[in-house]
């Protein structure tokens, strides 16, 4: 059982006929994930690979008892699926589709926490349970069951660090890819709010970068109210001022933001910080005493 997803998680794939969402939900099946319905307006009534397509989230969720999704559908329209399975009950939103306006986001986070649904994305590869269930685009060759959990606004990096993870012989708990946007769902210190509570978690790698003050905030939280080993790498140290790097939500803006400022706000609090990609599952090895 994982903090929020196992392997009887229904999931509802919106946009689940496009070719995105074809090749996505094959590889959801074919790792175990339960994938209970679809949705894209006007194809209700087919099948895709025997999973059954509605016209609306609400029929998807009402009929199959779901209530987890997967966004694949186009930038414009994917803020109103957001609030589209957040109305319809759906709990657990996983936003896979990048571009997405920063207002709409704004909006449906908004509604999403009226209606007590958690975002995770948007730009997001998925979040993933090894053994377990995986929404999104993970790659699921790439992670093994083991007591590390991951947060990351990376997806690349979230590969590497659960690879690294591997070859040390640890494997993951869960892992989240946060996204690379200025406003996401989930945050770092959401993320690490859920693995304070799972017993299989032991410790925590935290991939970061340049722009914003998510690593800052997650600083101060592990300092005052985590008491699990935690790792960190950030990305983007050689980013010049002002210049985007990646993700829209990598950019040192104002003089702030900086992998500097995020580094040293993490070392105050305890938090081991790896030099180098390369080093993050050493890195976890010793902090674990393995």
């Amino acid at each position: 059982m994982s903090i929020l997803i196992d392997k009887d998680t229904g999931v509802i794939v919106q946009g689940i006929t496009g070719s995105q969402g074809q090749f996505h939900t094959k590889l959801m099946l074919e790792f175990g994930t339960k994938v209970a319905g679809g949705v894209t307006p006007g194809k209700g009534g087919q099948e895709f690979e025997g999973v059954p397509v509605f016209d609306s989230v609400a029929e998807a969720a009402e009929k199959t008892g779901a209530w987890a999704s997967c966004i694949l559908v186009p930038p414009a329209f994917a803020g109103d699926a957001m609030m589209e399975a957040a109305a319809a009950g759906v709990k657990l939103i996983v936003v896979v589709t990048e571009g997405i306006p920063t207002l709409d986001v704004i909006k449906a986070k908004r509604f999403a926490a009226g209606h007590g649904a958690r975002i995770v994305g948007p730009n997001s590869p998925g979040i993933i349970t090894p053994d377990e269930c995986k929404i999104g685009i993970l790659p699921a060759a790439a992670f093994r069951r083991g007591p590390v959990g991951v947060l990351s606004r990376s997806g690349t990096l979230t590969y590497e660090a659960a690879a690294q993870l591997n070859e040390q012989g640890l494997g993951q708990s869960t892992a989240f890819g946060l996204g690379g946007d200025p406003v996401v769902g989930t945050t770092f210190v959401d993320g690490l709010k859920l693995f304070a509570d799972d017993p299989e978690t032991e410790a925590v790698v935290l991939i970061g970068e340049i722009g914003g003050s998510a690593e800052e905030e997650a600083a101060q939280f592990v300092k005052e109210s985590f008491d699990k080993p935690v790792i960190a790498f950030i990305a983007g140290r050689t980013a010049p001022k002002d210049k985007r790097m990646g993700h829209a939500g990598a950019i040192i803006a104002g003089g702030k933001g900086t992998a500097a400022q995020k580094v040293e706000a993490l070392l105050e609090a305890g938090v081991h910080v790896a030099e180098s990609p390369a080093d993050i599952g050493e890195t976890v090895k010793q902090a674990l005493g393995k």
